[in-house]
């Protein structure tokens, strides 16, 4: 089994790179959808929330309040801190436990690990490679205050949150530029799996940063 890092950075376009990997035949374990199951109503994250930052990041039927809790956290290092010690943990628990599933399943599978913060959390060890999607600050911001109808102001404090793109890249073995039209996007999807999996067609590109 091979196992390699995805990352990138908010509105990066990760979750779409993340999908044509597993269109082409990687299996994908997703950090934020585990994030998402480890914290619903009732289980242990879910408590020490309500616990830590009160009801008003709650929505009326329990669940979190995703964009109140990320306000609050975005905000204050602090508190962000605080909720990463709460979910981190658990995440990658049950990370661990569908890469065994995995390795059961297919001994030569690629398997992806999407990672938002794959670096803030120091979590490369064990990898064979590290694919970033990379695009240029100014449009980074551009399509986060599109996706999200944020101001400038709180795009970028969004950002600023996580590792810049631009050290993001530099650490990484594969880029993918998710700058230009998607048919792009997608073509380097294909290479970079053929690449991973030992398929012809699978030579050395441009966005292969073998040297990081």
């Amino acid at each position: 089994m091979r196992v390699v890092g995805l990352t990138g950075g908010i509105a990066s376009g990760k979750s779409t790179v993340a999908r044509m990997f597993q269109k082409a035949g990687a299996v994908i374990i997703d950090a934020d959808r585990i994030a998402r199951q480890v914290v619903a109503p009732g289980l242990p994250a879910w408590r020490e929330i309500r616990e830590t930052f009160g009801p008003a990041v709650l929505l009326p039927d329990g669940s979190i309040d995703r964009e109140a809790l990320g306000r609050l956290v975005f905000a204050d290092p602090d508190k962000r801190r605080r909720l990463e010690r709460i979910v981190h943990p658990r995440v990658g628990q049950e990370m661990a436990t569908r890469m065994a599933h995995a390795e059961q399943t297919d001994p030569d599978a690629v398997v992806l690990l999407d990672i938002p913060l794959l670096f803030e959390t120091d979590r490369t060890q064990g990898l064979s490679d590290i694919i970033v999607v990379y695009l240029p600050e100014a449009l980074q911001c551009r399509r986060l205050m599109e996706r999200d109808g944020l101001s400038e102001t709180d795009a970028r404090a969004r950002m600023n949150a996580q590792l810049p793109l631009a050290e993001k890249r530099r650490r990484a073995t594969i880029v993918i530029d998710n700058s230009g039209p998607m048919a792009n996007t997608e073509n380097q999807v294909q290479a970079v799996y053929r690449r991973l999996t030992g398929q012809p067609g699978g030579k050395k590109e441009e966005w292969f940063h073998d040297e990081a």
